[in-house]
């Protein structure tokens, strides 16, 4: 990718983020952003008893909304040269990555293996030539709650086979290329 083409798929990832951000913000506080207090308010519990908290809840509302916007864009700016949450099984000591295909990825989530899936990577979004396994980067939206805030990596947890690890660095190491956080209007970093 030369650097007008990077500069434009920059621009591209950040305006996706930041009408990500003002679309829901503006379904769900009136065009207002939310304050510390309501990011941290606890909305719900997942299926484990864990909480969730308004940030969890907004970021994710804003990953599906920025994605349907970079599908959109991309699918005429780089036909083929993209996957969007593509799985991806890394096997560090031999240093091979292959693909999980999403029926792949069902069936093991039906069968009630999903151990299987533990120890893999999602980027949000993986730019390549045709070949998702040729990756030339990769971009993870970020949506810090309050704004303002630097969206951060992920820290994988105690137990999780990249305990200790953040996500980007798992990124980079698996796919072999630079990994980059995507925020509204701060842009790729």
């Amino acid at each position: 990718m030369d650097a007008a083409a990077e500069a434009r798929l920059r621009e591209l990832l950040t305006s996706c983020a930041t009408e990500a951000d003002l679309d829901v913000n503006l379904r769900m506080f009136n065009g207002k952003t939310p304050t510390a207090k309501q990011c941290q308010e606890q909305v719900g519990t997942d299926a484990s008893g864990q909480p969730i908290t308004r940030a969890m809840q907004l970021g994710q509302e804003k990953h599906t909304v920025a994605l349907r916007c970079v599908q959109a864009r991309l699918s005429v700016e780089r036909p083929g040269g993209f996957s969007l949450e593509q799985r991806y099984r890394y096997g560090r000591d031999t240093k091979t990555l292959e693909l999980i295909s999403p029926g792949e990825e069902q069936a093991l989530i039906r069968a009630g293996r999903t151990g299987r899936l533990r120890g893999t990577i999602v980027p949000d979004i993986v730019i390549h030539s045709g070949d998702p396994l040729r990756a030339e980067a990769s971009y993870d939206f970020k949506f810090p709650c309050p704004i303002g805030k630097e969206g951060i990596w992920r820290m994988y947890p105690e137990g999780h086979p990249w305990k200790g690890r953040l996500q980007g660095e798992m990124y980079e190491e698996a796919l072999g290329v630079d990994a980059f956080r995507v925020s509204p209007i701060v842009g790729v970093y």
